[in-house]
């Protein structure tokens, strides 16, 4: 399922559009500010972002600046009611990867964003952190040139942390989004399994990758 961040301060566009994208099969989560679009950001492992520019707490561009300089390439779609050309220039200048002008129609809102989200996809299909690489259509994972074996659940394991590089990642994510499952069932499984991953990953004359975070959880990429 698609996960969809929904930025709007208006709430009855808000929950409009919200029932029309979960008909459609996208799971939407929904924040009326700034802060509180940031928090889901945080959390949240997101496949893209509808964002309003004006908000109660400040220009979405803010938010939308913020969501790049932490490196995230999730794509961002900007639904405005500012039309002028200067507007949409400045949009796409600070990152947003699609802008609509309000009213938007709810047919083409739903083509921009299969458009977004293929993309995406294709832009995607290999993951890489300094020398490794990890191709999702051919299913091969190498570091420095060395091609590494790994069972489909590390794979997947490894896909997901690469995707969400840099950052903190839990155990109730992973649970949620890899194993599909609660967190109190998996988590020694979770343990086990990342460790049969960084055993397969890491060398002694290698810089490390995949780290622990005491108490929170694992980060892959320079040292936390």
């Amino acid at each position: 399922m698609t996960n969809l961040l929904l930025v709007e301060d208006h709430r009855s566009l808000l929950r409009s559009l919200q029932t029309g994208l979960e008909e459609e099969g996208y799971r939407v989560l929904t924040a009326t500010s700034g802060v509180e679009g940031k928090l889901i950001i945080q959390r949240e492992p997101l496949d893209v972002i509808i964002l309003d520019l004006q908000l109660p707490d400040g220009d979405g561009l803010q938010l939308l600046r913020e969501i790049r300089k932490d490196r995230r390439t999730v794509p961002v779609m900007i639904m405005s009611a500012r039309d002028s050309l200067e507007d949409r220039v400045l949009g796409l200048d600070s990152g947003a990867d699609d802008y609509l002008v309000k009213p938007v129609a709810f047919a083409e809102l739903l083509a921009r964003l299969r458009s977004l989200l293929r993309r995406n996809a294709s832009s995607e299909s290999v993951l890489h952190c300094e020398a490794m690489q990890l191709d999702r259509l051919s299913r091969r994972v190498t570091r420095h040139g060395e091609v590494i074996e790994l069972t489909r659940r590390e794979f997947e394991l490894l896909e997901y942390l690469l995707r969400h590089q840099s950052e903190i990642v839990t155990r109730q994510m992973l649970a949620r989004d890899v194993w599909k499952a609660s967190t109190a069932t998996w988590t020694n499984v979770i343990e086990v399994q990342v460790n049969s991953l960084r055993k397969k990953i890491e060398r002694p004359e290698w810089p490390r990758l995949l780290h622990t975070i005491r108490g929170a959880g694992y980060t892959l990429g320079g040292p936390p």
